[in-house]
This record gives structure tokens, C-alpha cells and sequence, in this order.
């Protein structure tokens, strides 16, 4: 590879890195799916949903393409809105848990963050890795990922996920918020 190669190859790292750093989420979500709990990846009656996305308004969907290109994975995808803002939104997403752990996963890991953002993609790595144990189709090991992913991003209060699986996980107990 030449110098010059090397020196693109740089820049398009460093822009990765830091649009990422500045637009990108890695996140954790719990969808209730009560009706499948005899389906192995829903036996407690929630899914849990790891996403990478990163967004940005439609004039710039040419970025999250960019993106796409890059990772070799994940789709952009159209989010309309209907209030006051002036563009529809777009975003660069990866849900596919494969490929979450192959590619993203492994190129932040070379190539680490450098906003408060790097805690938020280490704890999403560790919840990425509780999954592929099986972790997360116990109780136990459920409410360990609600209590990362609590401390992910919004900060959302520990009370709201217990009370999210409390209805289906009984023995938890709600110890504080």
C-alpha cells in the first residue's frame, strides 16, 4: 500500500471515529414479547435488542451511506417526521447481532472512541458478550443487562427497567432508584 493509500486510509478512519463520537449511539432495548415465550431467544417473555445507529437529517444521508460502504453492514433507513423540524431524519443502522460482534464490535475495539461515548460502546461490547453466553435468557443474567444498560446513554432510572421486568420476573426486587 502506498504512502498516499495509508494517508486516505487515515483520514477515513479519523472521520469514522469522530462522526461516530459525535452522531453515533450504541444501545440496548428490551421489546415485550410475552406471546413467544416458548421460542428460545424470548423464554422470559422479553427480546433484548442491541443497535448501533448513527443519524443524521436527510440532506446528509449520503454520510450514513458512506458508512454503510465502510462497516460492509447494516442498512439506512427513512425515519419521516410530521412536526416542526425541517428534514426527515435518517440512520445508519446495525441490529444484526453477528454482525454487531464481527465488525463493529471489533473495530472500536481497535480503533477506540474518544468522547464519554468509548464507556457507553465498552458496556454495549460486555452486553453484546453476556448475549452470547446466554446470559440474558435468565432472570438473573436479564436484569444484569437492564442494569448496564441503565447506566447507558439517557441514564435512564434502574426503577423504570426493574418495573419494565418486574412483570414478568417476579423475584425481582426493586432496590432503590
Amino acid at each position: 500500500m502506498s504512502a498516499e493509500n495509508q494517508q486516505e486510509r487515515l483520514i477515513q478512519l479519523g472521520w469514522v471515529i469522530g462522526f461516530v463520537d459525535g452522531e453515533g449511539c450504541f444501545s440496548v432495548s428490551f421489546v415485550r414479547q410475552q406471546n413467544r415465550t416458548g421460542r428460545r431467544g424470548y423464554k422470559l417473555g422479553y427480546q433484548v435488542s442491541p443497535r448501533f445507529v448513527v443519524s443524521q437529517g436527510a440532506s446528509s444521508v449520503g454520510s450514513l451511506e458512506e458508512l454503510k460502504e465502510f462497516f460492509g453492514v447494516g442498512h439506512v433507513y427513512g425515519n419521516p417526521r410530521y412536526d416542526n423540524h425541517r428534514e426527515h431524519m435518517h440512520q445508519y443502522m446495525v441490529s444484526d447481532r453477528s454482525d454487531l460482534k464481527e465488525t463493529i464490535v471489533p473495530f472500536f475495539e481497535k480503533y477506540p472512541l474518544r468522547t464519554a461515548k468509548r464507556t457507553d460502546f465498552e458496556k454495549f461490547a460486555s452486553v453484546l458478550e453476556m448475549m452470547e453466553d446466554g446470559l440474558h435468557l435468565t432472570c438473573k443474567g436479564l436484569v444484569e443487562v437492564a442494569e448496564i444498560t441503565e447506566t447507558m446513554n439517557r441514564r435512564k432510572p434502574r426503577t423504570k427497567l426493574i418495573r419494565i421486568l418486574r412483570g414478568h420476573t417476579p423475584e425481582v426486587q426493586d432496590t432503590g432508584s
